[in-house]
């Protein structure tokens, strides 16, 4: 029987997912890493990405019998290198803040939303910066393109993880020309010897044939990877979560939550306005999303947890996190709905939809708050999600149709918790699959089996849905009207409460 591989760069675990022709898991192995922040940079060493592939591959049984494989990643950032592929750089991740004129100053120019994090972003900020690199830029790309590219040889990447790069043309699925010639105009005078053209990789849709493993790529997974297996364009976390949730197609929506939190919504038209809360990437066959990107999600609620793990331990008692993660998120279920008042601010790092370039994990209440740790886990959960809710609040205001929303990720992993909120926050029925927990690299492997099964003229929607979601085993909750209720009384004291947040970071 065939299987299909997907290999995933998270930005807490390194995963590979074997699944078969049923589209089943077969098998799965992970590696643990995390960012570190290195001369005011958010950054992992690229090493220990070959590491922690290698380690996670060491975990999955049945690697003989590949037969497609992709590598997914986190979107954005950048990478910058020369014509040797010699990286110029520490790699700079998502999380970081720092090009907030590049943004501010490629947005009026393309009359489009350029984030942040964007890599366009993070070439151009260099470029105005004058760092010294620039000048010998060859190539830049995103991680899971970085590692398709040392595997199979081809710099390419596909159309949805591109669109985190440069904006795409939804019509052509390839980078809007138009942008890409006002951005040569721009850096004409710097003398650079590179066109915008010539530094991007390609873009590919969802099922093109994206290269095979090379003698060189097999090597550097030690051989656990046979020479010859076709590889689907790389794709992004948005990307791989879309297709994992069965939402690619116009009115259907994801929302991904685990040290990040994004929700993603397929566009049947336009949105209005340009809104710096609202990125518009694309589904990895092409379609326009608006994505509502939110750096911090359940690192907060970990460090939380972990404290009271230890508080625990003072008194003997041996408690496995993954229970006490459970118990926790149950007793948030006998909180006020709308937390009574206690409010948890998550940011661990800045929020581009609050505008902020840095973040101060903050807890605060009103004296008469009922300060209990029902309010206070339903408040870390809530955390979690309003920012996200706020520039929601922005597509439903431009009448943006949502007939479903799926959920994955940890926040998802105890059931009727972080769904049930969800629903209520989102005023969308929430639903959450047996793979809610492994969302990107399930869905990775979904991509390369449809690159080798699919049939002539068949959509990614239709495959997924006719193919590997028919009968697929899921919970749907609809908003509770108190829970509505509640959090939306929650969110307005939250947008109120941000001038503490904007003083804290301001203050130290």
């Amino acid at each position: 029987m065939k299987k299909f591989l997907g290999l995933e760069f998270g930005s807490t675990r390194i995963k590979a997912v074997l699944i078969d022709e049923t589209h089943a898991t077969v098998s799965s192995g992970d590696y643990t890493w995390k960012s570190s922040f290195e001369n005011g940079v958010w950054t992992y060493p690229l090493e220990e990405a070959w590491k922690g592939l290698n380690a996670a591959l060491s975990g999955v049984e049945g690697l003989a019998d590949v037969a497609a494989a992709g590598v997914s990643g986190m979107m954005h950032g950048y990478l910058a290198f020369d014509k040797d592929w010699n990286l110029l750089t520490p790699f700079r991740t998502w999380q970081n803040t720092m090009t907030a004129q590049a943004a501010e100053e490629l947005t009026a120019l393309f009359g489009f939303n350029i984030p942040q994090r964007w890599s366009i972003a993070h070439l151009y900020q260099a470029i105005l910066n004058g760092e010294e690199h620039v000048s010998r830029i060859a190539h830049i790309t995103t991680l899971a393109g970085y590692i398709h590219f040392m595997l199979t040889g081809v710099n390419a990447i596909g159309v949805g993880e591109a669109s985190g790069m440069f904006p795409i043309d939804d019509k052509t699925c390839a980078y809007d020309e138009g942008m890409l010639d006002k951005f040569d105009a721009l850096i004409e005078k710097r003398g650079l010897p590179w066109k915008i053209r010539d530094v991007l990789p390609k873009p590919l849709m969802a099922g093109e044939n994206a290269g095979s493993l090379t003698k060189e790529g097999s090597a550097r997974l030690n051989g656990q990877l046979k020479e010859g297996v076709p590889f689907a364009p790389a794709e992004g976390d948005a990307g791989t979560g879309m297709t994992a949730t069965n939402a690619v197609s116009p009115r259907t929506g994801n929302v991904s939550a685990g040290t990040s939190i994004f929700a993603m919504v397929v566009l049947e038209h336009p949105l209005k306005n340009i809104y710096p809360e609202i990125d518009v990437v694309a589904t990895p066959a092409g379609a326009p999303t608006a994505m509502v990107h939110c750096n911090n999600c359940t690192n907060d609620i970990n460090a939380w947890v972990g404290m009271l793990r230890e508080t625990a331990e003072l008194f003997g008692a041996k408690v496995n996190a993954g229970d006490l993660y459970t118990a926790l998120y149950k007793k948030s279920l006998e909180g006020a709905a709308d937390c009574d008042g206690v409010l948890v601010y998550n940011y661990m790092a800045g929020e581009g939809v609050t505008h902020l370039d840095s973040g101060r994990p903050l807890v605060t209440r009103r004296p008469d708050s009922a300060f209990t740790l029902a309010n206070f886990m339903r408040s870390q959960i809530y955390g979690t999600m309003a920012t996200m809710c706020i520039g929601m609040e922005i597509l439903h205001k431009e009448n943006v149709a949502i007939d479903s929303l799926t959920g994955h990720g940890g926040l998802f992993k105890t059931p009727g918790v972080g769904q049930r909120y969800m629903a209520a926050a989102c005023k969308a029925p929430v639903t959450c699959m047996e793979t809610a927990g492994e969302g990107g690299p399930y869905g990775m492997a979904l991509l390369a089996s449809y690159m080798v099964c699919r049939e002539e003229g068949e959509s990614l929607g239709d495959y997924l849905s006719h193919k590997v979601f028919a009968g697929a085993k899921g919970s749907t909750l609809a908003p509770d009207p108190e829970d509505v209720k509640g959090f939306e009384a929650y969110l307005q004291n939250y947008v109120s409460g941000l001038a503490a947040e904007k003083a804290a970071v301001a203050s130290f």
